[in-house]
């Protein structure tokens, strides 16, 4: 989530010094200070300790001299490093200078530290990227991070991660990061897009961002102050929209880097919102979001309300929580579980009592994809998905908006006509009683993407189990009437429904 604010935090590296940056990054690079080579040194279980903020095992992994233990000293686990340990290393006096290192005694100390945690993180295409945050706060979680200071900048977290994996990589002209935070979604979308936009209302963020793809030899991006959409210039137009918000419901924005600072989910549907007009046709805008579940009010035609004209939306809830479980994971982020009983209570109760007045009585996560669309008829899916998937997503999001236009563009009689292949690794699970006849239900289950699972019938079986494109839906139909004695245009008239659903969940894959 991007920061909104500028309270007093550490200075920051110079973001004018692009040469040091590259300096700084060759080092690195050259001393192994990469994902895998910390992998390596770490060792699986310290690693990803490291992910959790616990930094025990790692300091236990790092007590040689080798260059890259001093590294993972200096920069992940910001512990003063004699200036001799890593003057063979880095560019020393450069990044003293420019403010990447500083020396806590002075100057006349001894010892070197880190103004920044720079994190070595993994691109899509093997690419070895560095992510720069606040020191200390490389990733959320149970940390108690917010509770320090409003105006600090985080690393890559769970969130910022799957968004970077469900965000549709196809090849853009413009990019635009909402809230870019440390610049995590920016340095992704510099793979594939000519120009990338990234805002913030936070400058420190953007100074941040600055360095994060200075530091991964990444092309620079186009960094604007604002809140929202404010920074987009009138008329302005992007081929995809990327954000993972302040989206916290909370009843202050005390933590402003998570807090939405609107009244209940207004934010999101904000934010939602107003992206189909800054979207060129068959551009896609993608979030994280959380969304109020409201006692009388189906939580599916509230998001509906928020998709805008001229755009498909699939929506996805990943998880539901009770407001007092909601409530207590963000107090417990924000470290006031730490703090005065009687403060933690009265913040709890603040909480419940904004709940309350809003007759809310949960708090759904998940993500939501617009596509601009022409059509006369924009597909808006709603659905509750907790079960596991397979990241990245990016594929299976942008096939499914394929697969709509398809089915928009078929009528019954087209569908017959049409050609199909059966999706790559789907299996088929027959249900039943041990020694049975006849199973009581056949499932089709995905192992990729989604991993969805769908019972259908014997006709639904039987017409997925031949379809390799050969032969139309129709013939196909024809041959299972023949088989099973039934009149095959009945046949016809009353599966083309059960076609279009194993379409629109990427069972069946329209051919060539």
């Amino acid at each position: 989530m991007g920061g909104v604010s500028n309270a007093t935090v550490p200075s920051l590296p110079s973001a004018d010094r692009p040469d040091i940056a590259a300096r700084l990054r060759d080092a690195l690079l050259g001393a192994s200070f990469t994902a895998d080579g910390l992998l390596e040194l770490l060792g699986a279980p310290a690693y990803a300790a490291l992910a959790r903020s616990e930094t025990v095992p790692a300091l236990r992994a790092t007590r040689g001299d080798t260059p890259l233990e001093a590294l993972v000293r200096l920069f992940l686990l910001q512990q003063p490093v004699p200036h001799a340990r890593v003057a063979d290393v880095l560019p020393v006096e450069e990044c003293l200078e420019s403010g990447w290192l500083v020396r806590p005694g002075g100057a006349a100390g001894s010892d070197v530290a880190a103004a920044v945690d720079v994190r070595p993180y993994g691109g899509p295409g093997g690419e070895d990227w560095f992510i720069v945050s606040d020191l200390g706060c490389a990733v959320g979680g149970a940390g108690g991070i917010g509770s320090r200071d409003e105006g600090v900048v985080l690393g890559a977290g769970g969130a910022s991660t799957t968004l970077a994996g469900i965000t549709v990589r196809t090849p853009v002209g413009t990019a635009l990061d909402l809230g870019t935070g440390s610049g995590i979604q920016a340095l992704h979308a510099g793979r594939h897009a000519t120009r990338v936009t990234a805002t913030d209302l936070n400058p420190r963020a953007l100074h941040i961002t600055a360095l994060t793809l200075a530091l991964s030899g990444a092309p620079a991006a186009d960094l604007r102050q604002g809140s929202l959409f404010e920074p987009v210039k009138q008329g302005e137009t992007y081929e995809l929209i990327v954000s993972n918000p302040p989206f916290v419901i909370s009843p202050s924005a005390r933590l402003t880097y998570r807090d939405g600072g609107m009244g209940g989910d207004d934010l999101c549907r904000s934010l939602v919102q107003g992206a189909g007009e800054r979207l060129n046709e068959g551009g896609f805008a993608q979030f994280l979001a959380n969304w109020q579940h409201v006692e009388g009010e189906d939580w599916q035609d509230r998001l509906r309300s928020w998709v805008p004209r001229g755009c498909d939306a699939w929506i996805v809830q990943r998880e539901v929580q009770d407001v007092t479980q909601y409530a207590e994971l963000w107090l417990r982020d924000a470290g006031d579980h730490r703090a005065d009983p009687a403060e933690y209570q009265a913040r709890y109760d603040a909480w419940l009592d904004e709940f309350e007045a809003r007759k809310v009585k949960g708090v759904g996560f998940g993500w939501i994809t617009l596509r601009r669309t022409g059509a006369a008829e924009p597909s808006v899916t709603v659905e509750e998905w907790p079960h596991p998937i397979e990241q990245p997503l990016g594929d299976t999001i942008r096939a499914h908006f394929e697969r709509l236009d398809y089915l928009r563009g078929h009528d019954d009689a087209a569908l017959l006509a049409g050609h199909f292949k059966l999706a790559a690794e789907v299996v088929q699970e027959q249900v039943g009683l041990p020694g049975a006849e006849d199973p009581e239900y056949v499932v089709l289950r995905q192992h990729r993407g989604m991993r969805r699972a769908t019972k259908v019938d014997t006709v639904g079986a039987g017409f997925a189990g031949v379809c390799d494109g050969t032969l139309s839906a129709g013939r196909i139909l024809d041959a299972i009437a023949q088989l099973m004695g039934e009149d095959p245009v009945i046949l016809r008239d009353r599966t083309p429904a059960q076609i279009r659903l194993l379409v629109e969940q990427g069972f069946l894959e329209p051919a060539g």
